[in-house]
């Protein structure tokens, strides 16, 4: 990413999501296209920055937070970003779109997508889980600072890596996280605040409300990519 003077203010460009076939069915591979707008001009955008070695990066979620996809869509000639994904489950998705236009400043943007055949739809409740993790070829510890994280104030949160050896950066970072609250109203996509190499990751997090968040850390070890999960609750400010 290039360094640039005078960042224009934040400003959202618009973001269109076309579905193919536009009811997608559980099981089965469907594609997704974005479209981004300029929100001063009108046009299509069709220059982007690279952020973390790609130029646009897609998490899609399930609502019962028990399905997490990070991935990276591709540019099509047209300057769309097009995606081919398999739901497993019928019931709703949010789809968080992470890009930086050229013309403005980096963009979080969230769409959903329904998948017919489920039942109602409901927010899940989710039982706090801070306990240690095995994924693919390493363990993850997780504390707090404060151990219980108050809405509106920064929560540091400190991984540790067993084994801590042959860490390797993942995408452009030591780590990515991505935070949802229960309800999928709040999707944070975010990368440590401090980090090494070495087996302690520290992230740095203010959670927007009084929610539970489920949380999926990304880190690579030897060449594998860890994905791990944590269920936090979140308490009022008193």
């Amino acid at each position: 990413m290039k360094l640039r003077v005078g960042i224009p203010d934040p400003v959202e460009y618009p973001l269109e999501l076309k579905l193919s076939p536009p009811v997608p069915k559980a099981g089965t591979p469907f594609d997704l296209s974005f479209k981004i707008d300029d929100p001063k001009t009108g046009e299509q955008v069709t220059k982007f920055e690279i952020v973390h070695e790609k130029l646009f990066h897609l998490f899609l979620v399930s609502q019962d937070l028990s399905f997490f996809l990070h991935d990276h869509p591709v540019l099509q000639p047209d300057s769309t970003f097009r995606y081919r994904a398999t739901l497993p489950k019928p019931g709703l998705y949010r789809a968080l779109g992470d890009f930086y236009p050229s013309s403005g400043t980096p963009q979080l943007i969230e769409k959903t997508i329904i998948v017919p055949g489920g039942g109602a739809l409901q927010t899940p409740k989710l039982d706090a889980d801070l306990t240690p993790k095995q994924c693919e070829n390493t363990g993850v510890e997780l504390v707090m600072d404060p151990p219980q994280p108050i809405a509106g104030m920064k929560t540091l949160l400190f991984f540790t890596l067993k084994p801590g050896d042959g860490l390797e950066q993942y995408i452009g970072a030591w780590a990515h996280m991505l935070a949802a609250s229960d309800d999928l109203v709040d999707m944070i996509h975010t990368h440590p605040f401090l980090a090494d190499g070495g087996p302690k990751i520290q992230f740095n997090l203010i959670f927007p409300r009084a929610r539970t968040y489920r949380l999926w850390v990304q880190f690579q070890r030897k060449g594998v990519v860890n994905t791990v999960s944590f269920t936090v609750p979140v308490s009022e400010l008193k």
